[in-house]
């Protein structure tokens, strides 16, 4: 795998564990939102560094969930906390969940500035998610520091996906039925990307009338070249902050995260299998 890619798959869990915790469940409680799903705090706390963003908004930095429930969401989230109550909540979830995860493991000074070092070189031209997450202050605790910045790298490939995305002219819905074709995930687990049935139906007639798919939903091999070619893209359009930082940096950043990781993954917290890719050589959509 490229390096960008190893790299993703290192910091992906570490920023995940955010819409997973307890303790963000907890904070995300306290401001008045419903916990009995995890999408009313995923939106806030991915949206907040946009500020007051609206359903359109939010549809074209998301990309693969439904606009009808984006809309379900967006812009109430915003009558129950505003965009800067939930980034200090989310912030006081991610310091009781990683404190609570590795005692006194968690101060990871070096760690922190490697990685702020690598989200700091990103360029962020066309990408508002990882711009919106860079123009954050950063946190003076070096272990909330290494999470925002692996949160500044996780949205800036993930602004490139969906850029590789609509290059090979995949809307919303016909990612995820393509990605669901690979076998990277069971159709089911898209199901909270809020797509109807008919919705994803018309995105697999309009795949396999391109030759994507065939008639029983599987990538036929176009379609399974048609996901490298986005995969080698959102490699290469993430690539440019693990250059800047090299190689070795970015292997004594992913040796430095290990406690991070395995703290995460020893939880069971993150889905086994999910839309996010882990475990499997695909970007998340």
């Amino acid at each position: 795998m490229s390096l960008a890619r190893r790299m993703w798959h290192q910091i992906e869990p570490v920023h995940a564990a955010v819409y997973f915790a307890p303790q963000v469940f907890d904070e995300a409680a306290k401001l008045g939102y419903d916990v009995e799903s995890r999408w009313p705090s995923y939106f806030a706390w991915r949206t907040a560094p946009l500020g007051k963003a609206g359903p359109h908004q939010v549809t074209a930095t998301y990309y693969s969930f439904s606009p009808a429930m984006i809309a379900e969401h967006v812009p109430d989230i915003w009558e129950t906390a505003t965009p800067e109550q939930a980034l200090e909540a989310r912030l006081r979830g991610m310091d009781r969940t990683l404190r609570d995860l590795l005692g006194e493991r968690v101060n990871q000074r070096e760690a922190a500035e490697l990685a702020m070092r690598a989200a700091e070189s990103a360029d962020v031209s066309g990408r508002p998610t990882a711009a919106a997450n860079l123009d954050l202050p950063w946190p003076d605790e070096p272990h909330l520091a290494l999470w925002q910045a692996y949160t500044v790298l996780r949205e800036h490939r993930g602004d490139g996906h969906l850029a590789a995305l609509q290059a090979a002219g995949l809307d919303g819905c016909e990612a995820l039925v393509s990605f669901a074709a690979i076998g990277a995930a069971p159709v089911a687990n898209f199901a909270g990307r809020g797509w109807s049935e008919q919705e994803w139906a018309a995105a697999r007639d309009r795949l396999a009338s391109r030759g994507l798919i065939d008639a029983e939903g599987a990538a036929t091999e176009a379609g399974r070249a048609l996901r490298e070619q986005v995969e080698r893209m959102t490699d290469q359009l993430a690539a440019g902050p693990w250059l800047a930082l090299g190689e070795e940096r970015a292997a004594r950043l992913a040796e430095l995260s290990l406690p991070f990781l395995g703290a995460i993954f020893e939880t069971g917290m993150l889905p086994m299998q999910s839309t996010l890719g882990i475990g499997t050589v695909q970007a998340p959509e």
